[in-house]
């Protein structure tokens, strides 16, 4: 069984990353705790800097004592260790590698033991509920919650990645034999980059192996729904991947449908040759005269048809949320992709069309998220889905809003992830922000910076598309407060408690601009829409002095 990471988490809801000064002042931090305790239940004592919401914006990380109040003396030294290792770049870089090696010199048994007195035992809770629970119950001892998050994906070799990937672009999919130039670069699926852990660290990847891999899966994440509900009172939290519910290249190939989807929609209602401005939204006779100009041809049966399916307010006007509704995927549009080349004159397939097989596929993974949706809230518990490589995110997002829809009509049962190092961070959660407040259905988030980088930039520049990701890192900074910025514009837009957040961050500065931006937006701690969150072990200094600031549990 695999050894199952924990996510600590806040008291107000808590996670970003590159955090650099966050860490070493933990590690600063360590050895005064030691000398300062006098044993692991240790009293805390509170500060007025810790108290006093007018000070939120430069309270200190630097009580010793209150970083380290849930360690016992052993634990800060074994964090010391830890740290001190994960300061040498050739012990980080080849990680993997050392602990093969450690693994067939120690035996199976010892490296395990070793790992657990380590790097395990720092960062990851343990390996089933039992040894989870005294974790969980320390931690909520000092107002510290716990968001569940097993680990089920495994070690995967090159080869056997891109036998994957090409198992996938045969089974599922029907793809030209060459690639349009109107064809979407980045989500095309590509065998050079099959291994998606490749230049990953922190963050999981799941391949696909069966149809019943993916169900186990379910699953498991089923039971992490069951341990969240049973010691996560007051609606705790469970984080899932969509990539473990189904094959992967499935939600590649949609969020190409979508992003072409979209692009048509501004081809379809931009202004004509000589006029100012474009249409922001489109009737059947414009449809049908837009659709000629672009040079597809289809019947006016089947053109009523499209518009009829597309048109989900049923108001005969299309928009763009009518456009990029899930509920067109269920139907085959690839005929709506196939354009002349003004170039060449010959008609061109845009979107790879799924075969009966990858249908069924899309049609189970569906099942699998809705499911899960389902359960969870009929448990109470919050689910949190994870964001993963840029050419995924349109399809994830379609469907986490879709599951708003369904299951945060009352309150907010689904999250998703928005990753501020995107270029487009800003622009997708505006959209989903819209998108709930148009639908009046509750929106929750969580702001992450990402995990991808070094991945989706050696991507980009090997298959010749634009670099999805800021910078630098203070670009990706000016990026996440932008988008805390919309998010607490869209808090006092809406009714009381439809829109919250989870300041998911391990860094100092991010999180004192949003206790600041909660002093100016006047969201008080009580109304329980802002929380805080890091990975255990990640970050103590600020779960745990944030624990005594904020002086509700969510």
């Amino acid at each position: 069984m695999s050894l199952s990471p924990l996510r600590s988490v806040l008291s107000n809801f808590r996670k970003p990353a590159l955090a650099s000064q966050s860490c070493i002042s933990q590690c600063q931090s360590m050895l005064s705790s030691i000398s300062g305790r006098q044993n692991q239940n240790i009293s805390v004592t509170s500060h007025d800097e810790h108290t006093n919401s007018s000070n939120d914006q430069t309270f200190s990380f630097r009580d010793s004592k209150l970083a380290h109040v849930a360690k016992s003396n052993s634990e800060v030294i074994r964090a010391l260790l830890v740290f001190k290792m994960c300061s040498f770049p050739t012990l980080v870089k080849y990680n993997k590698k050392l602990m093969d090696i450690s693994r067939k010199i120690f035996g199976r048994s010892l490296f395990r033991l070793i790992m657990k007195m380590t790097f395990y035992g720092h960062f990851v809770a343990g390996e089933n509920e039992a040894s989870i629970q005294p974790l969980i119950m320390r931690l909520k001892k000092y107002g510290v919650k716990s968001i569940l998050d097993y680990s089920v994906e495994k070690d995967i070799q090159e080869d056997e990645a891109v036998q994957i990937v090409k198992k996938s672009l045969s089974e599922v999919l029907q793809t030209p034999e060459k690639r349009p130039e109107a064809a979407t670069k980045q989500y095309q699926i590509s065998v050079r980059f099959a291994n998606r852990t490749k230049q990953v660290v922190g963050a999981r990847s799941y391949f696909y192996k069966s149809e019943y891999q993916c169900d186990h899966n379910m699953e498991t994440f089923m039971k992490c729904i069951d341990v969240s509900s049973k010691y996560g009172e007051d609606r705790g939290f469970t984080a899932i991947k969509l990539t473990a519910l189904g094959r992967p290249q499935l939600l590649q190939q949609m969020s190409d449908f979508l992003v072409q989807m979209k692009r048509l929609f501004f081809l379809l209602t931009k202004a004509d040759n000589g006029q100012k401005g474009g249409l922001a939204s489109l009737d059947l006779d414009n449809f049908r005269k837009k659709l000629e100009a672009l040079g597809v041809k289809i019947a006016y049966d089947e053109e009523v048809k499209w518009f009829t399916l597309l048109d989900v307010s049923g108001d005969g006007v299309l928009d763009l949320l009518d456009w990029s509704h899930l509920k067109a995927f269920e139907y085959d549009l690839a005929s709506l992709f196939i354009l002349k080349n003004k170039k060449t004159g010959e008609v061109e397939q845009l979107v790879p069309t799924l075969t009966t097989e990858g249908i069924e596929e899309m049609r189970n993974m569906i099942k699998r998220v809705d499911t899960l949706a389902n359960y969870a809230k009929s448990v109470g518990v919050r689910v949190m889905v994870d964001a993963e490589q840029s050419y995924f995110q349109p399809a994830i997002r379609r469907l986490i809003i879709e599951m708003m829809r369904l299951f945060n009509k009352d309150k907010a049962v689904i999250f998703g992830t928005y990753q501020c190092y995107l270029k487009e961070a800003l622009e997708s959660l505006t959209q989903d922000l819209n998108h709930a407040a148009t639908e009046n259905f509750y929106f929750g988030a969580k702001l992450v910076r990402g995990a991808y980088m070094d991945q989706e930039r050696a991507r980009a520049k090997e298959l010749g598309y634009e670099d999805p990701i800021c910078s630098d890192f203070n670009a990706t900074t000016a990026m996440y407060e932008s988008c805390l910025e919309e998010v607490f514009k869209a808090i006092k837009k809406r009714r009381s408690g439809q829109v919250s957040v989870m300041i998911a961050s391990h860094n100092e500065d991010t999180v004192r601009y949003a206790l600041k931006k909660m002093h100016v937006y006047n969201v008080a701690r009580e109304d329980r829409l802002i929380c805080f969150g890091q990975l255990l072990g990640m970050c103590d200094q600020i779960s745990f002095t944030l624990s005594k600031l904020i002086i509700f549990l969510f």
